[in-house]
């Protein structure tokens, strides 16, 4: 076979063509994304809260996209199951994740899993955050976190502190406040927030640091006292209600969720998803119905949304593993 030389600059051309080809190929994929419909993979129940969110984000994007992006709820394992079918997802676009601050707990909750989160799914974009609120009976004699916290020190072991189970929301952000606050209250566990609602609305328990947007309606109703919310500025849902790090100075705590997707997938991909839900966040109708269900819309780019995921994952987990929290 002959031997053909081709001139240098010939030569130099034609591989930087090749080596553009599969940049190209991501971007041409990326710019017809979505051609079939997209799952959207949710680790709790149908009706439950983020369920709801990741609905609300899906009806958005099918109308942008032209594609239905269909929501599937795996409840389980603390949403372990719904992360792992994520993970071993193809990872095209097709299969996203609906992840949630229960995902940077269970990193320190769960020992053994088939999975690292912050390693095996990509960030793509946040969609809300939603702050606590310490609520009390008020048949309970504490009217402010000040009298809350001199009536525990007086009175250690004798203040019950309800949450919708071990290793819930609830659970951690009460035993982070006594923590900080260098009190000693008793964690009681019930089997969901509604239950738990339930035992204080009942006396059952004497206070609770919930999702405000669960216990706003009984906080309005008179039926629950709140003393002060998570977030380090005040609401603007309880503007008179003053923050938790007004009494414990450094006290924060928010929920929040957003959109993943198994790790490798394209940039482009990724790029595309996150400018489209962003543009569902800026969108007036939308803001509205997450401000309506007790949040705040909040957007993000792919890796500001990785800095919080990691930031968060650590913050809380020094916070499990102090306490000595398990999941159920």
């Amino acid at each position: 076979m002959a031997n053909v030389k081709l001139p240098r600059r010939k030569f130099l051309h034609l591989a930087a063509g090749a080596a553009a080809l599969p940049a190209f190929s991501s971007i041409a994929k990326a710019q017809a994304y979505p051609l079939r419909p997209v799952r959207i993979i949710v680790g709790v129940a149908a009706g439950s809260s983020p369920d709801l969110f990741a609905r609300l984000i899906g009806q958005w994007l099918s109308e942008r996209l032209s594609q239905p992006f269909v929501v599937e709820n795996r409840p389980g394992a603390g949403g372990n199951i719904a992360t792992e079918a994520v993970v071993r997802a193809a990872p095209d676009g097709y299969t996203l994740l609906l992840v949630t601050a229960g995902n940077a707990y269970n990193e320190s909750l769960f020992d053994k899993r088939n999975f690292n989160f912050i390693r095996d799914i990509a960030p793509i974009a946040t969609i809300h955050r939603g702050i606590g609120v310490m609520v009390v009976n008020p048949s309970f004699p504490a009217r402010s976190v000040a009298e809350l916290i001199a009536y525990a020190k007086i009175n250690p072991g004798k203040v019950n502190m309800a949450s919708g189970g071990n290793g819930s929301a609830q659970h951690i952000y009460g035993e982070y406040f006594k923590m900080m606050a260098g009190v000693d209250m008793v964690h009681v566990p019930y089997r969901g927030t509604p239950a738990a609602l339930t035992g204080l609305l009942a006396g059952e328990a004497h206070a609770m640091i919930d999702t405000l947007s669960t216990s706003i309606e009984q906080i309005r109703a008179g039926k629950l006292r709140a003393l002060g919310v998570t977030s380090s500025t005040r609401s603007e849902i309880l503007p008179d209600i003053p923050t938790l790090g007004e009494f414990v100075p450094g006290y924060e705590a928010s929920l929040w969720l957003g959109l993943g997707a198994p790790r490798n997938i394209a940039t482009p991909v990724i790029e595309k998803l996150n400018k489209e839900v962003n543009a569902g966040l800026a969108d007036s109708t939308i803001r509205a119905r997450i401000a309506a269900m007790g949040y705040a819309a909040f957007a993000s780019s792919p890796l500001e949304f990785a800095q919080l995921i990691t930031a968060e994952t650590e913050k809380w987990g020094k916070v499990i593993r102090a306490a000595n929290i398990k999941a159920e």
